[in-house]
């Protein structure tokens, strides 16, 4: 019988994975100096060497979410680079920021990194973040966007939003304050009762129970894994999850009709509770060049297609080997 992994972000990490992948440890965090000065943290899997796909994380998460693209990513020769937005894992926190604000720190982590060409998959919260840089960056750098189940505008209309989403968007835009002190205190309970001996057996239980055969990953070290991606977002604090609870309830600084990138690809679950497809399919039809693909899936149950939109994504930028 599978143990049921508990859901501790809105996040596409929290979508089940099939068998955690091994050496979180081996992929090192790296930094930039931005031009204002702050710090963006990111981290890369898959391929050095392969075509690069910025992967922008959900709400609340971190860099290591990609982590478990890994695997993917080596199977088909691509360059997974995953930042940390402002205020999650070891992104400076960056006060007053907007949506729009994202395409300069992309920008200069590009040109620390020396790409001229790559595609970009938000994911869940990721996912405006996403569609705002299709809009701000030059449109030849971008060989595709994607946005995977992705965080909805509220202009679309509240009446579709969950309650518990309605009320976090309340209380981070008029008592930003109070709502910082009581997530750090709900996560700091959250951290301590992940230690606690029966959340440990129940962890290590469903790791058994998911492992794949040829998955030699031990046991403790897949649960330091998936405690350090479900955490990782509030290394610094919650001052950044309620910034961005008030982002998303706003206005995301520019309008759908003015995106002239041709074209933004959307996957969505018709399933999906946590960012119901009533927004997305707003959101497509205002866009004037954009694809929406929806599927009979939930936010969870739709990560199991990873593999498919990010190869869909970045499979034509592959060089093709040379015939013989």
């Amino acid at each position: 019988m599978k143990v049921p992994l508990p859901r501790l972000s809105f996040s596409l990490s929290t979508a089940t994975p099939t068998s955690i992948p091994p050496g979180l440890a081996s992929f090192p965090d790296k930094t930039v100096s931005l031009r204002d000065g702050r710090v963006l943290g990111y981290t890369e899997y898959g391929c050095p060497s392969g075509y690069p796909l910025l992967y922008f994380h959900g709400w609340p998460s971190s860099r290591l979410e990609a982590f478990l693209t890994d695997s993917i990513a080596k199977r088909h020769g691509i360059r997974i680079i995953s930042p940390d937005r402002p205020g999650f894992g070891i992104s400076t926190f960056q006060p007053h920021r907007r949506i729009i604000d994202w395409p300069n720190d992309i920008q200069d982590l590009t040109s620390h990194l020396k790409i001229s060409r790559f595609a970009i998959l938000g994911g869940s919260g990721g996912g405006p973040y996403a569609v705002a840089c299709a809009h701000a960056l030059p449109h030849d750098s971008l060989s595709a966007v994607g946005v995977l189940a992705g965080a909805g505008p509220w202009i679309a209309g509240t009446q579709d939003v969950p309650l518990v989403s309605r009320m976090m968007g309340v209380a981070a835009n008029n008592v930003p304050w109070a709502f910082t002190s009581m997530t750090n205190m709900l996560v700091g309970s959250l951290l301590w009762v992940s230690g606690t001996s029966y959340i440990t057996r129940w962890l290590d239980n469903w790791i058994e129970s998911t492992r794949k055969e040829d998955d030699k990953t031990p046991t403790q070290e897949g649960r330091q894994a998936l405690l350090r991606i479900a955490f990782e977002g509030f290394a610094q604090g919650s001052r950044g999850f309620v910034h961005e609870a008030q982002l998303l309830s706003q206005d995301w600084g520019f309008r759908f009709e003015d995106v002239t990138y041709d074209k933004i690809r959307i996957w969505h679950g018709t399933q999906d509770a946590n960012s119901p497809i009533q927004l997305t399919r707003y959101m497509a039809e205002k866009l004037p060049h954009s694809e929406l693909q929806e599927w009979d899936d939930t936010h969870y149950t739709i990560g199991e297609r990873l593999e498919e939109v990010i190869t869909e994504l970045v499979t034509k930028e592959i060089p093709k080997p040379a015939s013989s």
